[in-house]
C-alpha cells in the first residue's frame, strides 16, 4: 500500500446465505481508494456497489478479503470505531432539532468543547450556505437544503470518509446537477476522501476524479472519466456509460491499421495494435458524436440510409441504417442540423472521426 491510499479493499467477497448456494454479492473485488479523492461506484442496480459501501462502513462483514483504513486493517471494527461518516439517501434529520442543532449533534456525542462545537458548526453552515437558515427546523427546509444539512452533521466530526449511498436520487433535474457542482467543491474544500455511490453516469462523470465500473459483483474498469468515457475496457463499459454505437465485423488484417470488414461487403480501417487475428469476430465501439456524416459517395465512407431525426435542443440524433444492417446514431451540434440533405429518408455518407472507433470485443 502506498503512502496515497487511504482504504485498501484486498480480495473481499461477499456471499449471502450459505456459502456454496447463497447470493455471491462481490466476488474478490480489490481496489486502492487515494487520500483526498472523489472517487465513485458507479453500475447497474444488484451490481454490489452498495454492498462494498456497506462494508467500507462497517454495516456488512466481508465473506472473504480485508478492508485497510489508512494503513489498519478495519475489517472486523464495528462502525462506530471507524472514522468514517455516512450519507444515505434518506437524509434522517431530527426533526426536534435546528439546523445548526442537527449540524452539532454529533460532535456532542463525541464530546468535543463547547467552543469548538460552536466553532465547527459555523463553519459547516458556511461550507453548505446554510448560515441564514441556522435556526430553522428541516420541516422548513427544501429536499436540497436538508442534503446540505445532512452533509455538514457527517462532515463536521472530519471523518477521513464520506461515504455517500446515492444522496442525489430524491432531488429533481435541476437540483441534483446543482448539486453535484456543490458536492464537488466541499470535497476540494475540505480535502475528505468521498466514496460515491450511483448508478447515474452523469453524476459519475460530473464530479469524480476515478470511477469505478461495476457489473455482478466484479470491478470491470477504473480509471478517470475521461479514460471511462473515451477508453472503456470491454463491451459493458462502453454501453453503460453514454451512449455508444456498436459495429459487428470480421478481421481481414490485424495491422496496423487494422482492416475490419462488416456485412454487405463494407470495410473500416483502425489504426490499433490490439486487434484480434485476422478471421476473428470483433465488436467495434463509436461515440454519436464522434459520427460523422456527408456525402454518401465520399471516398472511403460507408453508406446509410437517415431513418429518423431527434431534435434536443443543443443537438439532433440521427438515427441511420446502414447498407450492411447495422443501425447507427449520429449527434451532431444544433447549428450544424440544418444543413441540406439532413433529412428522413435521405442517403448519406458515414466516416468517423480519427482514433474514434475502439475494439471492444465480439
Amino acid at each position: 500500500m502506498t503512502h496515497e491510499t487511504a482504504i485498501a479493499i484486498r480480495g473481499v467477497s461477499k456471499i449471502f446465505g450459505p456459502v456454496e448456494t447463497g447470493l455471491k454479492a462481490l466476488d474478490n473485488v480489490s481496489v486502492d481508494i487515494r487520500r483526498n479523492e472523489f472517487f465513485t461506484l458507479l453500475g447497474p442496480s444488484g451490481c454490489g456497489k452498495t454492498t462494498l459501501l456497506r462494508m467500507i462502513a462497517g454495516f456488512e462483514t466481508p465473506t472473504n478479503g480485508a478492508i485497510e483504513l489508512d494503513g489498519t486493517d478495519i475489517t472486523a471494527e464495528p462502525p462506530f470505531r471507524r472514522p468514517v461518516n455516512t450519507v444515505f439517501q434518506s437524509y434522517a434529520l431530527f426533526p426536534h432539532l435546528t439546523v445548526a442543532q442537527n449540524i452539532a449533534f454529533g460532535l456532542e456525542m463525541l464530546g468535543r468543547g463547547k467552543d469548538e462545537i460552536k466553532a465547527t458548526t459555523a463553519e459547516m453552515l458556511a461550507l453548505v450556505r446554510m448560515e441564514a437558515m441556522a435556526a430553522r427546523l428541516p420541516a422548513q427546509l427544501s429536499g436540497g437544503q436538508q442534503q446540505r444539512v445532512a452533509l455538514a452533521r457527517a462532515l463536521a466530526p472530519r471523518p477521513s470518509v464520506l461515504l455517500l449511498d446515492e444522496p442525489l436520487s430524491a432531488l429533481d433535474l435541476k437540483l441534483r446537477k446543482q448539486m453535484q457542482i456543490e458536492l464537488k467543491r466541499m470535497q476540494q474544500d475540505t480535502g475528505i476522501t468521498f466514496v460515491f455511490v450511483t448508478h447515474d453516469q452523469e453524476e459519475a462523470l460530473t464530479m469524480s476524479d476515478r470511477i469505478a465500473v461495476m457489473d455482478a459483483g466484479h470491478i470491470l474498469q477504473i480509471g478517470s472519466p475521461r479514460d471511462i468515457y473515451e477508453r472503456p475496457a470491454n463491451r459493458f463499459v462502453a454501453g453503460f456509460i453514454g451512449e455508444s454505437n456498436f459495429l459487428d465485423g470480421t478481421v481481414l488484417a490485424a495491422g496496423p491499421p487494422a482492416r475490419i470488414a462488416l456485412g454487405g461487403g463494407q470495410e473500416l480501417s483502425i489504426d490499433t495494435a490490439d486487434s484480434p487475428a485476422a478471421g476473428q469476430p470483433v465488436t467495434l465501439a463509436v461515440r454519436p458524436e464522434y459520427v460523422l456524416l456527408g456525402a454518401f459517395d465520399a471516398p472511403g465512407s460507408l453508406s446509410g440510409r437517415i431513418t429518423n431525426l431527434i431534435y434536443f435542443g443543443t443537438d439532433m440524433h440521427c438515427h441511420l441504417t446502414l447498407d450492411s444492417g447495422e443501425e447507427l446514431v449520429a449527434r451532431i451540434p444544433s447549428g450544424l442540423s440544418g444543413k441540406e440533405g439532413l433529412e428522413t429518408g435521405a442517403i448519406a455518407g458515414v466516416s468517423f472521426a480519427p482514433g474514434a472507433l475502439r475494439i471492444v470485443g465480439a
